[in-house]
């Protein structure tokens, strides 16, 4: 709880059974979450059995078939409650402790990004290499230019808060199953104007390799990927704006 908001946290989990039952208790050990929702995206054997290890009734376990980043924390959502829904990795690459940062900038803002493009908050071993902390904030910048919006560093951070008005508002415009959702929320939350706002978070080592930017190779894919999304999301934009000033 905080200021009598009900917090939920959201995990989906995939590859992560080395490290969902820390994120688990880590994120229950800050004393301001009322549950936590761990949606199991086909995830490993025996991950499971680590959530089970916890035995608290705040931690919920769903899932969901449909395989992609988005369905899965779409799902989660779905089934959190609280006035303030929190998005995380539970691979170890965030700090349960930074929620109360989240927290504290909710009180003005409806949708808080964290940003892990900051270096005095990247970590040794954290997978954010010069290569894709560049990227990242070359295509943010053009999310600002495009979209006249304010400042944005990081277009693919899970960590976020987002009030349960603008989880509403926003659930019927999700597209994206896979793992552009959480490019999709940013580009949603500029296009509509809601009131957000983007803060520096700690970025550390993932415990396990990620299937998307574990090599050079894969990260340059993945990096046109999403400015390629962001481009064709933007077009669309334009289209219906136009649209919308001719009636």
């Amino acid at each position: 709880m905080w200021k009598n908001k009900k917090i939920s946290v959201v995990f989906s989990t995939y590859k992560e059974k080395e490290s969902i039952r820390k994120a688990i208790v880590d994120f229950l050990a800050t004393g301001f979450v009322d549950e936590i929702i761990v949606v199991n995206n086909n995830a490993e054997a025996g991950t499971d059995d680590e959530i089970k290890k916890v035995q608290d009734a705040r931690v919920r376990l769903v899932y969901e078939r449909r395989q992609g980043y988005g369905f899965a924390y779409q799902k989660g959502i779905e089934e959190a409650t609280g006035d303030y829904v929190v998005l995380c990795e539970p691979d170890d690459t965030f700090e349960a402790s930074d929620i109360e940062r989240f927290l504290i900038y909710a009180k003005d803002f409806s949708v808080v990004f964290g940003t892990r493009t900051n270096q005095s908050a990247i970590l040794e071993g954290a997978a954010m290499g010069l290569l894709r902390k560049l990227a990242n904030v070359f295509e943010a910048k053009i999310i600002e230019v495009l979209f006249a919006t304010n400042s944005v560093t990081d277009i693919g951070c899970t960590y976020k808060l987002l009030h349960r008005e603008a989880v509403e508002f926003l659930k019927p415009k999700w597209r994206e199953g896979g793992a552009l959702f959480a490019t999709e929320i940013l580009l949603l939350a500029v296009s509509e104007r809601i009131k957000f706002i983007e803060i520096p978070i700690t970025f550390k080592e993932r415990v396990g390799e990620s299937n998307l930017t574990a090599h050079w190779y894969q990260l340059v894919k993945w990096g046109l990927r999403i400015l390629l999304f962001i481009i064709v999301f933007w077009l669309r934009w334009v289209s219906g704006s136009l649209r919308a000033c001719k009636k």
